[in-house]
């Protein structure tokens, strides 16, 4: 395991035997018997932590997009697997990724808060890159400004939310994706958005090299 997966691993693991606020790196080094030093080489600042929570929950969404029922979805669909892909990667540290939001929103830390929105922003373009939305501007402004309302909507529920496989959760995305596509029709070009189920084709497998990489062995 990469030493930046097992420091962000020992700060959740100390998070969760108290609070998130309450965890300082020399916790996390004395931990895993490492200098602050060696901390500070893969993290600035106890921030940092927060975003490569993030990140994993990113991965882990795209990686499941890869899955052949994914391909078969409409693309509103897709978007919807993909945020709760995303959701569900962060479960079982719900509590402690409530907190990491909490403090990120904390009176005072400016420094901290547009680098969100910068998190934020990035996170759902990697949605809707799984998605497959290609539209170009304005349309594609238009849809962004909805898929961003769509998923900080959903985070904050789903970060209260107790049903068994977020359950509600579920079900509150579903409204929230028909209540964009309104809001698309209505400000964007006026025309609904064309959801139909779109063949997003699949990257080709890896030749091996043992396998004929001329042209006429790839698959037609």
């Amino acid at each position: 395991m990469l030493l930046r997966d097992q420091i962000v691993d020992a700060a959740i693991y100390l998070a969760e035997a108290g609070d998130w606020e309450a965890i300082r790196l020399y916790d996390v080094a004395a931990r895993l018997g490492l200098s602050l030093d060696e901390i500070r080489q893969e993290f600035s600042e106890k921030d940092e932590l927060i975003d490569a929570w993030f990140d994993r929950a990113d991965s882990a969404m795209l990686q499941d997009a890869t899955s052949p029922e994914f391909y078969r979805l409409s693309r509103k669909e897709r978007f919807g697997w993909a945020m709760m892909a995303w959701l569900d990667a962060l479960t079982v540290h719900r509590r402690i990724t409530r907190q990491m939001i909490l403090s990120k929103l904390e009176p005072g830390h400016i420094h901290i808060q547009f680098p969100g929105l910068m998190r934020v922003s990035r996170t759902v373009q990697w949605m809707r890159e799984a998605a497959g939305y290609d539209v170009s501007f304005p349309r594609r402004a238009v849809e962004e400004v909805a898929h961003t309302g769509v998923y900080l909507a959903t985070f904050a529920y789903w970060m209260s939310d107790d049903s068994p496989q977020s359950e509600r959760t579920r079900h509150f995305l579903t409204r929230q994706l028909d209540r964009s596509d309104f809001v698309v029709t209505c400000c964007g070009d006026g025309t609904r958005p064309d959801d139909g189920v779109r063949k997003r084709r699949r990257p080709p497998p890896a030749y091996s090299d043992t396998e004929d990489n001329s042209p006429n062995s790839g698959v037609s």
